[in-house]
């Protein structure tokens, strides 16, 4: 499998996890402590060949995921879902398998301006996402059957509306969800 965009992610491990998977090029952010120059140089990969971002699924690659899309606009995301990033060494990319990387870089989201599709506070109150006592654990199997990441539900509202999650999808997930709680 090609990718044509070029990957960011945030250490070499995760450039050995991700090459053992696909063939792609990469730009590695060294951790939460991603400096000017490499913003600079994911600038420059976007305007020539579009990037992917792919961090770990923990706060740091959040943090490292909102610097850059602050920074440079208009990148894909992708999403790993915390059981399928952690081993007994740990979490995050490096510890993904080449099937569960290959299936995260297949379901690229592309954060848009304007969303079609939008959801609001009241949707996640609907489906128990907020404001219930189970509320954490359906965000974390939403995230993770989305493949859009586990947030708080502020986070998930935004989520849900920048990478245009259509209503059928959101729905048909929260059903699957709702039935497995029974």
């Amino acid at each position: 499998m090609y990718i044509r965009e070029i990957i960011i992610v945030e250490g070499k491990d995760d450039t050995t996890a991700v090459r053992r998977a696909v063939n792609a090029d990469t730009i590695e952010t060294n951790g939460s402590a991603i400096n000017q120059s490499t913003l600079n140089q994911i600038r420059h990969a976007q305007e020539k060949r579009g990037v992917i971002v792919f961090t770990d699924p923990d706060y740091p690659g959040q943090r490292i995921r909102s610097i850059i899309e602050e920074n440079v606009p208009g990148c894909k995301h992708a999403f790993l879902p915390r059981k399928e990033a952690i081993s007994s060494k740990g979490l995050g990319i490096e510890h993904a398998s080449p099937d569960a990387i290959r299936e995260a870089l297949s379901n690229v989201y592309e954060l848009t301006e304007k969303p079609d599709n939008i959801f609001t506070k009241a949707d996640l109150l609907e489906f128990g996402l907020v404001g219930n006592p189970k509320a954490s654990d359906r965000r974390r199997k939403l995230g993770d059957k989305l493949r859009i990441g586990f947030t708080n539900a502020k986070q998930l509202e935004k989520r849900l509306n920048m990478f245009q999650v259509s209503r059928s999808d959101f729905t048909s997930a929260m059903e699957e969800i709702l039935q497995g709680e029974q």
